[in-house]
């Protein structure tokens, strides 16, 4: 691997002594992956470290744990039916910083494919809300396919600018992620591409833009409330220099993250300003076992509260009733919440939850319960993951390892002397939709997720 001169020259300068370790790393350490275990799933730690055997402990994150693609495929039973995701060690970080609490409205503004957002997701519960935003439309649709596989049903996923945003959601949200998008110097290890479109100037640039981002943030964040920033990039013109511009030109204070005592912290000489930088954190691959990254957590001081924004009103007509008599005769839950019709889709936004989601840009509005077409009621993927198996009242269960399983998985029917919709479940765990008629499943595990015959 190659390095940028003046990339190697600016790293040295600013470590120095260390200098000859981090390039060393740099092109000789291993690759690192990573799992993190889905908290929203009961007991998912336990069953994934008893099929895998026990993995290293990523030391930044809970139920994160070092993991060998090549041995834990996104093919496996436990991946389908979201016990876990597959997320850069370093970018586990970010999350882990902020202090979530219950009831918190949650803003990951720049989202996919969904690491960040799937994290803050499973620590929020299910309760509070959950926005996941993300710009470019075919990277928001993979955001929202791994916010329905992690089984979150209090998240709404935007496909907008922030700017759009900003405008919308006045100091509406208590705690917002920006993973703002960067040179990514960090990944050079990973993304051969990364240093081929490097250059000093780019992450200038960067910088400019990510001010600008942090800008509509700041618009969006309550008094009182949290924004992590993180790049996965070395560069201070992206890390240290925008932590000093944001102490400058906004009311906050730097915070020392939560639970990443065990990075490094920054310097006051990379921020080129007054400002102390020992409260922001760094992950160098010299020092820790992940790629480069940078995690900056700030307060906001100013004292406004949340803006009393008019809930959306619901499109609703008949399928509400439609879902609660499929709900009647298949499910032992009753779900509540405001009940929104888009097209054939029906979703469900969580009680109590106060978001306007008119002339935005909505590619999941909730929990997506399944289509009405017709005077009948499909249920979704998304819903069949949202629920445990007891929520069900048929389900035909399997091991991990059994072959009418990945049949199933193949899209293939399988015998069941169940009648009706039925959940699939490996290990108690539900992974998708059947409909038992005469002894026989037809099939309704998602096309484009089957594995190949």
């Amino acid at each position: 691997m190659k390095l940028p001169q003046k990339f190697e020259a600016r790293m040295r300068e600013m470590l120095k002594d260390e200098y000859d370790d981090f390039l060393k790393a740099m092109k000789t350490s291993p690759l690192f992956a990573g799992i993190r275990i889905n908290a929203l799933k009961e007991n998912a730690e336990g069953a994934v470290l008893k099929e895998f055997g026990e993995l290293k402990k990523i030391p930044w994150c809970n139920g994160g744990f070092y993991a060998d693609k090549n041995i834990i495929s996104g093919n496996h039973p436990y991946h389908l039916a979201g016990l876990f995701y597959f997320q850069e060690p370093s970018a586990m970080s970010t999350v882990s910083a902020l202090p979530i609490e219950k009831d918190d409205y949650i803003l990951d503004l720049c989202a996919a494919p969904g690491g960040k957002a799937t994290q803050a997701g499973a620590l929020l519960g299910e309760d509070g809300l959950l926005v996941a935003n993300e710009i470019v439309k075919s990277r928001a649709n993979i955001l929202s396919d791994n916010i329905e596989r992690m089984g979150i049903k209090n998240a709404v996923v935007i496909n907008e600018t922030p700017q759009r945003l900003a405008e919308k959601y006045p100091h509406f949200f208590d705690k917002i992620i920006v993973d703002a998008p960067c040179s990514g110097e960090g990944m050079f290890r990973k993304e051969p591409q990364a240093i081929e479109e490097w250059s000093a100037e780019h992450t200038v640039s960067c910088g400019e833009r990510q001010k600008n981002i942090l800008g509509s943030a700041m618009k969006m964040l309550r008094g009182g409330g949290y924004l992590v920033y993180s790049t996965c990039t070395f560069a201070p013109e992206e890390n240290e220099k925008i932590a000093a511009y944001m102490l400058e030109n906004y009311n906050v204070e730097l915070i020392a993250p939560y639970n990443l005592d065990m990075l490094s912290e920054g310097k006051k000489e990379w921020s080129a300003s007054k400002f102390d930088m020992s409260k922001t954190r760094r992950i160098f691959p010299h020092l820790n076992d992940g790629e480069g990254h940078f995690i900056a957590l700030f307060h906001n001081l100013d004292e406004t509260e949340n803006t009393d924004i008019k809930k959306s009103k619901s499109k609703i007509t008949d399928g509400e009733k439609l879902y609660r008599e499929f709900e009647d005769k298949f499910l032992n839950v009753k779900l509540n919440g405001e009940f929104l019709l888009f097209g054939e889709n029906l979703y469900l936004k969580p009680e109590g939850i106060d978001i306007d989601i008119d002339k935005i840009k909505v590619i999941r509005a909730g929990l997506h319960l399944g289509i009405c077409r017709k005077g009948r009621f499909e249920p979704s993927h998304a819903l069949c993951l949202a629920l445990k198996k007891n929520d069900f009242k048929n389900s035909i269960d399997f091991d991990c390892g059994s072959d009418i399983l990945k049949k199933y998985l193949m899209g293939e029917t399988i015998q069941c002397d169940k009648n009706g919709w039925c959940a699939v479940t490996v290990n108690g765990y539900t992974i998708g939709w059947g409909k038992a008629s005469g002894g026989v499943l037809k099939n309704h595990f998602p096309k484009y997720l089957r594995l190949k015959k």
